[in-house]
């Protein structure tokens, strides 16, 4: 039985989930703040999840001898230690929809705020003061909204915003056309959405292009009086360039609900006039809160029962619906990946995979992950789908796909080759409709091989007698064959054999079999069934 720890604050409803799943699960909502006790016990569990509080550290990592899954309820993920994770091969998850009406809720609020200046008036007037005249604000109403990202945050706002009948550019390199048509939006370049806009909102992560992307250079090619918004992430703004901008009068407001450093104790934006800062509020609604408990409960159970990945960062997600359907293709993937690896005894320098007929429309992410684990674990029995990608960038090895209609007589395959200093080797195979991966083709040769935990390639010229010595051979040394497939390119060339045998094949009957000189290679090799 899988073992769970939740070691932040989630609802009750959602530890439940947990239970109901047949997952044995400990709430200890405390520990995440406790690291030293944290470390103790981590190495008990298959899944942790977590919320804010709980650093998941390299160190913490290294601990984690059995786990599985990290799963954060909400979106950020800067307490996980992901390159760490990587390399450790746990997939991290998050709940990037749980919380995105609440965020752009809070966006839509601080662009009210901001807009009639409401804190500001209410502490005025809280203070017994009736400054009428002293907080002159604008409308909202055919004002234009510049959206920097366009994703499920942003479409959200700009629905909302459309609705308040403002006019909406929309940047993000990642929106069609169709889809802008769709929300009503008008696609716009950075410079354009700077140039136009009266409202800047982000709704982006932050990497290393988005860092700092409102920059001193940025605001000056604002229109005078821009207000910006920021619920997104801290670090996206120059915080120093536009409290300047602010004082200066080049931004009329900012609403910022996130910062360079949190918690922000301290800001250049902090005590400025028309600046209006909560402390990371965007998911804070009971709402929000119940509902990334109740995803990230069913992720971390789907994936530990059932195999299925979603919202994961550093793994292709696996729907439960496609994974019994992928499944047998991501098998096969990773027996390719294991023939490869095990036959390949010098650095691997580009490796690419060819996706033909049906399966070039599934999950390729998926199976290419799984190519390069199965290829890894011949030297790496720790290596997974989520740690080899990892592993094979690091070794700057080249990973290229190519996909294809179907071409053959099967309706789909997976074909392999790998690229080292000296030579490129390929293998090739199929599903059949009995779901049991099928090896179809090696150097060029066809053949139709089941595949097996223990086997035997060999290569040979193409003469007489190389059955009966295989046979014999094996016999005679108490290795009995379960199947034998037989290819060649053409008489009297290359020839290929691949034996499926109920054990491992010992020392002894390798020795033998080089001792014959009819073979140029023989290679024991091994799968996970």
């Amino acid at each position: 039985m899988p073992k769970v720890l939740v070691s932040d604050s989630l609802s009750e409803t959602a530890v439940q989930i947990f239970r109901d799943n047949g997952i044995d699960v400990d709430f200890e909502p405390k520990l995440g703040k406790d690291k030293d006790a944290l470390l103790a016990r981590i190495g008990e569990y298959d899944g942790l999840a977590i919320r804010s509080a709980t650093k998941v550290t390299e160190k913490i990592l290294e601990a984690a001898t059995k786990l599985k899954v990290v799963g954060r309820a909400g979106i950020g993920v800067d307490n996980v230690d992901l390159a760490a994770a990587s390399r450790k091969g746990v997939i991290v998850m998050n709940t990037p929809f749980g919380n995105s009406i609440t965020t752009a809720e809070h966006a839509i609020a601080m662009m009210f705020a901001v807009a009639r200046q409401i804190p500001e008036a209410n502490a005025s007037t809280h203070a017994g003061k009736w400054e009428k005249s002293r907080f002159m604000g604008v409308e909202l109403t055919n004002k234009t909204l510049g959206l920097i990202g366009c994703g499920n945050i942003g479409s959200i706002v700009a629905d909302r915003a459309i609705g308040l009948h403002m006019k909406v550019l929309a940047f993000d390199p990642f929106l069609s056309d169709e889809r802008a048509a769709q929300l009503g939006v008008r696609k716009a370049t950075l410079d354009e959405l700077y140039a136009h806009a009266d409202f800047i909102t982000l709704h982006i992560p932050k990497t290393e292009k988005t860092a700092g992307l409102i920059s001193a250079e940025a605001i000056a090619k604002m229109k005078n009086g821009v207000r910006i918004i920021n619920c997104a992430r801290g670090g996206l703004v120059d915080e120093e360039a536009l409290a300047e901008a602010l004082k200066s009068g080049k931004v009329a407001g900012a609403g910022f609900d996130v910062f360079d450093v949190e918690p922000a104790t301290d800001s250049p934006l902090f005590n400025l006039p028309n600046v209006v800062v909560t402390p990371h509020l965007g998911a804070a609604t009971t709402e929000a809160q119940e509902n990334v408990a109740l995803q990230v409960a069913e992720q971390i159970s789907d994936y530990l029962l059932n195999g299925a990945v979603t919202n994961a960062i550093n793994m292709p997600s696996i729907t439960a619906e496609e994974a019994p359907i992928l499944g047998p293709f991501v098998k096969l993937a990773s027996h390719l990946g294991a023939f490869a690896g095990q036959m390949t005894d010098e650095p691997i320098k580009e490796i690419n995979i060819l996706y033909d007929g049906k399966v070039a429309d599934m999950n390729t992410k998926a199976l290419g992950s799984a190519v390069i684990a199965g290829m890894m674990k011949a030297q790496d029995s720790d290596v997974n789908m989520v740690s080899a990608p990892v592993i094979a960038h690091e070794r700057g090895i080249k990973v290229s796909t190519t996909t294809q209609e179907k071409s053959g007589v099967f309706d789909s395959y997976i074909k392999l080759t790998i690229k080292t200093g000296t030579r490129e080797r390929s293998i090739a195979g199929t599903v059949f409709s009995d779901g049991k991966p099928r090896f179809i083709q090696i150097k060029g040769i066809n053949l139709d091989a089941e595949v097996g935990a223990h086997m035997l390639y060999t290569t040979n010229n193409d003469v007489p007698g190389i059955i009966g010595t295989l046979g014999k051979t094996l016999g005679d040394n108490g290795v009995n064959i379960a199947n034998f497939t037989l290819g060649r390119s053409e008489i009297g060339k290359d020839a290929i054999a691949l034996l499926y045998l109920d054990e491992a094949p010992n020392p002894v009957a390798l020795a033998k079999l080089r001792e014959t000189g009819l073979f140029k290679s023989i290679s024991p090799l091994q799968f996970d069934i």
